[in-house]
C-alpha cells in the first residue's frame, strides 16, 4: 500500500491512498499523523480504499501537489548504519575509529520535511552543499525498552530520504561534542510512503534491499543497495527506544547508503566520493553542489522520485 500527503492549504495536508500505478488516488479524510496515531483502526480503512483503487476507482492527482508524506514529524533520528561509509571517511580524513558496539545515531530537524519537488533554499555555496540518499522507516508508538526482535512490528511505513548536509559546517559542530544544528537543514522525502509488505522480498532482515539510484544534473552518481547495513532498522529502533518511548510518527533513517563495491555502484553522497578520490589520488576532485544544480533519487518506482534544484535562500 502506498500513501501520500496532498496539499490542502493546511500545515499537514490530507492523506491519500495511491494506486499501484501512481495515476490515481483516494482521500482518506485525515492527516498522515492522525492515521499513525490510530493505526489499528485506520489501517483497515486505508486497505479498503486501496482495494477500491485496485478495482479501478480513484481520481487523478497532480504530483506537484504532493508534500512530504509527513510534512512535520514528532522526531527524526538518523543512523549511520553502513560501515563502508564510515570506513572511507576515516581513511580519507585520518579520523580515529569510533569505538562503540552500539549503532550511531543523532537527532535532527523534524519540524519540516521538504517535498520531493521543493526547491532547496540554502544560504551559501561556501557551506559545502551535499546530499545523502538513505532509506527510513516511520514507526507507530514504540514502548521504552522495546527489544530488537520485536521492533519491526512497530514499523508502519518505509520512506526514501535525501538528508541534505552542509559539509563545511559539520566538522566544526562535531568538535563541540553537542551534535549538528546548522550543518543539517531540512531533509527531503520521496512522495510515497509504503507499507513494508509493498516491498515484497526487498524488505528483509529490517533492511530495504533495493538500489538507491542517484543522479546529479542528469548524470548517474551512484546506485548502492540498502542491504549492507551493519544494523537493521530493528536494531536502530531498539537503540533509540532504550531509555525512552518513541511516539507514533517517529522517522528513523539508515544513514547514507554505501556499499563495499563502491567502485562499481558509486556513492549516495558527494562527501563519500570525495573521500574515495582522496584515497586514490591524494585530492578531492568532485565539487560540492552549486546553486542551480539538480539532484534526483529513486528506488525503482516504488517511492516515486525526488527531483530538486538547489537555490539561494
Amino acid at each position: 500500500m502506498r500513501l501520500a500527503t496532498r496539499a490542502d492549504g493546511s500545515r499537514d495536508g490530507t492523506l491519500v491512498v495511491v494506486a499501484d500505478d501512481a495515476t490515481r488516488a483516494l482521500p482518506a479524510g485525515l492527516t498522515m499523523q492522525a492515521a499513525l496515531d490510530d493505526w489499528a483502526n485506520v489501517a483497515p480503512v486505508l486497505r479498503a480504499l486501496n482495494a477500491r483503487l485496485a478495482a479501478g476507482d480513484g481520481e487523478a492527482f497532480d504530483f506537484a501537489a504532493l508534500r512530504a508524506p509527513l510534512p512535520r514529524a514528532w522526531q527524526w533520528l538518523d543512523g549511520s548504519a553502513f560501515p563502508t561509509h564510515g570506513d572511507l571517511m576515516q581513511q580519507a580524513f585520518h579520523l580515529p575509529p569510533i569505538e562503540t558496539d552500539k549503532p550511531l545515531m543523532y537527532q535532527g530537524l523534524s519540524h519540516r520535511f521538504l517535498s520531493a519537488t521543493d526547491d532547496v533554499a540554502l544560504p551559501s555555496e561556501a557551506d559545502g552543499i551535499d546530499f545523502e540518499g538513505e532509506y527510513g522507516v516511520v514507526t507507530g508508538d514504540v514502548p521504552m525498552g522495546c527489544p530488537a526482535d520485536a521492533a519491526l512490528t512497530h514499523v508502519r511505513l518505509v520512506v526514501l530520504i535525501n538528508d541534505w548536509s552542509l559539509r563545511a559546517i559539520a566538522p566544526v559542530e562535531m568538535k563541540t561534542g553537542f551534535g549538528w544544528v546548522q550543518a543539517k537543514p531540512a531533509c527531503s522525502v520521496a512522495p510515497f510512503a509504503v507499507t513494508p509488505d509493498a516491498l515484497g522480498p526487498a524488505w528483509r532482515d529490517g533492511r530495504v534491499c533495493l538500489p538507491l539510484e542517484v543522479a546529479v544534473n542528469g548524470r548517474r552518481f551512484g546506485n548502492p543497495v540498502g542491504d549492507e547495513m551493519a544494523y537493521g532498522f530493528h536494531d536502530l529502533i531498539a537503540h533509540a527506544a532504550r531509555t525512552r518511548d518513541l511516539p507514533a510518527g517517529t522517522i528513523i533513517g539508515s544513514g547514507t547508503v554505501s556499499n563495499a563495491d563502491h567502485a562499481s555502484v558509486g556513492s549516495a553522497c558527494i562527501s563519500e566520493r570525495r573521500a574515495i578520490e582522496i584515497i586514490l589520488h591524494g585530492t578531492a576532485q568532485t565539487p560540492f553542489l552549486s546553486y542551480g544544480d539538480r539532484v534526483t533519487m529513486q528506488a525503482g518506482q516504488l517511492f516515486g522520485t525526488i527531483d530538486q534544484r538547489v537555490v539561494a535562500a
